[in-house]
């Protein structure tokens, strides 16, 4: 069943993109990809994607969200921009509240799209300093 789902998606993509020659190359952005294993962590993605909805201007950046299992300690997340790491977070094996790192998070990915966008605005400034 879900293969016969991917296949459908898989044609109609392709479909479409066939059908517009105009377009040189296709790309989807604004998107939050899930990478994580743990309840907490498809908790923290749940909740950081409706932010990440309300969000104006996200045409551009892509999120990664991606959890790594640390034995006898917990979680370890990590939100990619773009692939460049924006947040880091550890979550410990117990269920606890989400809402303030996850606005830490949305944050920390706000000020690297601003800083993004500073950086694409002004090609005369030297990454350097000189």
């Amino acid at each position: 069943m879900k293969t016969q789902l991917l296949t459908r998606i898989y044609c109609i993509f392709l479909a479409f993109t066939c059908f517009t020659s105009q377009a040189k190359e296709l790309e989807i952005d604004g998107l939050v990809l899930d990478r994580s294993i743990s309840r907490l962590g498809h908790q923290f993605y749940f909740e950081f994607a409706n932010l990440w909805r309300d969000l104006p201007s996200t045409a551009g950046f892509n999120i990664e969200i991606k959890e790594t299992v640390l034995p006898r300690a917990g979680t370890r997340l990590v939100l990619r921009m773009n692939n460049q790491i924006v947040y880091v977070t550890y979550l410990g094996r117990r269920l606890e509240p989400l809402d303030e790192r996850v606005k830490q998070a949305m944050y920390s990915v706000m000020d690297a799209m601003a800083r993004s966008q500073m950086q694409q605005s002004s090609p005369d400034m030297a990454k350097n300093g000189w």
